[in-house]
């Protein structure tokens, strides 16, 4: 049993896993053959696939730093996938080493992942929980106990929010954002509805519907907070500190903070 009350999940090896083929598209070690096989489809429909994740990823890593360096200190990571090849503890720790994060999934797998990847970390947890529920991740009894709401809270949508539907995702972040204290960041990554994604989304089918949106209607996700500049921009484009870095054409995203 974990933490949680609930059985550990059976890691099946010979099935390809979402959250295994994003850590093979990143390069990392937690995938097998299944989840490559899949990884090369995807790159074969998407040939820019490898390159989209890795600027994802250091999209993310850039955002933490970025909210550390303004003082905050605890990361509610939702949506994580397995937290590998430079993951939000990880960079948060770069500016503060005591940095607390929280990781969310809904897919048991994927904290049967975290779990054992973070099992010496006394610092970091992951919660079984879904994304559209906030009260129930906002309630956790490990999330009341390791995060102080009286304090800033990074609150984290990283290549999320396009798997939840319209109807879903009306009111969601002001749900959240009612229990964080002012001074917390939001940050967000999101699949833009562009003919390019739209061929990309019908050639290349998952078990997961997405909704894509308008660079509008990502920007509106940021409704009641102050974006940060440059505002909601393609991954590569936000804060840039590397001129070689990995584009994602593919993506928007962007950081906000609470007033």
């Amino acid at each position: 049993m974990n933490n949680d009350g609930n059985a550990w999940a059976v890691v099946d090896t010979t099935t390809a896993h979402p959250a295994r083929v994003y850590d093979y598209l990143l390069g990392g070690k937690d995938n097998w053959p299944a989840d490559q096989k899949i990884g090369e489809r995807l790159i074969s429909a998407v040939p820019t696939a490898r390159e989209e994740a890795r600027s994802n990823r250091a999209f993310l890593r850039r955002a933490v730093r970025y909210a550390a360096g303004r003082g905050v200190t605890q990361f509610l990571d939702i949506g994580t996938g397995i937290p590998t090849v430079g993951p939000t503890h990880e960079a948060a720790r770069t500016v503060q080493p005591r940095a607390t994060v929280i990781y969310v999934d809904n897919d048991p797998v994927v904290v049967c992942h975290a779990r054992a990847l973070l099992v010496e970390d006394d610092l970091t947890y992951a919660v079984l929980a879904d994304a559209r529920e906030p009260e129930a991740i906002l309630g956790h009894p490990q999330v009341r106990r390791r995060l102080d709401f009286g304090e800033p809270v990074a609150l984290m949508f990283i290549a999320l929010l396009h798997f939840v539907s319209d109807a879903e995702l009306d009111g969601l972040i002001d749900r959240y954002a009612r229990e964080l204290a002012p001074g917390s960041h939001l940050m967000i990554t999101h699949v833009p509805d562009t003919p390019e994604t739209a061929v990309a989304r019908a050639g290349y089918r998952t078990t997961t519907p997405s909704t894509l949106r308008s660079h509008e209607e990502i920007a509106r996700l940021f409704t009641g907070w102050e974006l940060v500049e440059p505002g909601v921009v393609h991954p590569h484009e936000w804060r840039p500190d590397d001129a070689q870095a990995p584009r994602g054409d593919h993506l928007l995203g962007g950081v906000a903070v609470k007033a």
